[in-house]
């Protein structure tokens, strides 16, 4: 992973540069710098009129119509975004997204006291994209390549946030998502965090993500790392769904240095029942759990969406697995470690000391779990 590390030095590095200039850059581009422009985006309209001229575009308070996206696809090399105010989107049912953004050596920002607002109560029925009303997935980062997505506020998507794809080189620092409000009622439902699918080089940092689904799911790609992240609510740190993709390797990814807390699964490697493909070199590291009410650790190769067949195979096998410093506690009843493996080997637990609300070690359930796993 030392790749991965000099990665997210070099885009911290040149995200922190880009927002210590940016104020300079908006006022030299404004005296006429041709082909450098600046652009204020006043109303929805406006978004397609810059796109093409303008390598640094303001936002501010801006309504997004209904069924309508926010297209930043396309941007011109370079081209700096930066949100200040507040964006909603009017309500239809469809399948979005609501905000999509792509190109090369992009830098999309937030400014303190931003907010993009995805109105989710509206779509929010408890079903999510399993059935009920046709929901929007938030934001598409697709085909971004050596690109920094910081500091930005996201509340109440719809269904997933960020859908992660044909993306490299890619830094996602110190982004925030707060779906609390679809606790209510059990209301929100498949709200993921960061969806990660056929993309290479890959670093989240700093994220904060309060949902009803996965903080991370990562169902292909290499080279992917998360770290220093906080996730509250939902189903935790997963590798997968894996399978039945057009790209079902999931190789060399890096979780470390985060928290999870009341969350119904705090990590996870699923792969679905029937399919193929291959998950290798994961590692989660320094983590620390609290209040996981089903399974602390589960690694289980019989995943269907919903309905888990219980009987594992064996066409994606999981493979050089590491779990180091996994600790903290689970609720009343939960399990320390769910294992269904048909074709998993190479595995290496060390310091993973998980203990029950009740002080008793939590007990575990296991079928076909590898040497190095106690179970």
């Amino acid at each position: 992973m030392q790749i991965t590390f000099a990665i997210l030095v070099a885009l911290l590095q040149f995200a922190t540069t880009v927002s210590a200039v940016h104020g300079r850059h908006w006022r030299r581009a404004q005296h006429g710098n041709a082909g450098n422009a600046s652009c204020t985006v006043t109303c929805f309209d406006d978004i397609a009129k810059v796109k093409g001229r303008c390598t640094s575009i303001t936002i501010g308070d801006l309504e997004v119509p209904a069924g309508k996206t926010l297209d930043l696809t396309k941007l011109k090399d370079g081209t700096s975004v930066l949100f200040t105010g507040l964006v909603t989107f009017g309500y239809k049912p469809w399948a979005g997204p609501l905000v999509s953004v792509s190109g090369t050596n992009i830098i999309v920002t937030g400014k303190p006291g931003h907010l993009l607002d995805g109105g989710g109560a509206r779509w929010w029925d408890g079903k999510g994209s399993n059935g009920g009303k046709t929901k929007p997935k938030f934001f598409f980062a697709r085909s971004l390549t050596s690109s920094v997505l910081k500091g930005l506020n996201i509340r109440n998507t719809p269904v997933h946030c960020f859908s992660i794809g044909g993306s490299k080189d890619l830094l996602i620092d110190s982004v925030t998502i707060d779906n609390k409000d679809g606790d209510k009622g059990d209301l929100g439902h498949n709200t993921d965090g960061f969806d990660v699918g056929s993309s290479s080089g890959i670093i989240i940092n700093n994220a904060t993500v309060y949902n009803q689904d996965d903080c991370l799911a990562i169902n292909s790609g290499r080279n992917i790392t998360f770290t220093n992240g906080y996730c509250s609510g939902g189903h935790g740190l997963s590798i997968g769904s894996v399978g039945n993709r057009a790209d079902n390797v999931v190789q060399d990814v890096l979780i470390s240095s985060s928290t999870v807390v009341n969350s119904a699964q705090a990590l996870r490697i699923k792969t679905i029942h029937g399919a193929t493909g291959s998950v290798s070199n994961i590692t989660y590291s320094n983590i620390k759990l609290a209040g996981i009410t089903k399974y602390g650790i589960v690694i289980q190769q019989d995943y269907l969406n919903g309905s888990p067949t219980g009987e594992p195979t064996a066409g994606v096998p999981i493979k050089h697995v590491t779990f180091s410093r996994v600790t903290g506690t689970l609720a009343t009843g939960a399990k320390n470690k769910y294992i269904l493996c048909a074709s998993c080997s190479n595995f290496n637990f060390s310091n993973v000391k998980l203990v029950s609300a009740t002080g008793l070690p939590p007990k575990s359930v296991c079928k076909g779990a590898p040497s190095g796993v106690p179970c």
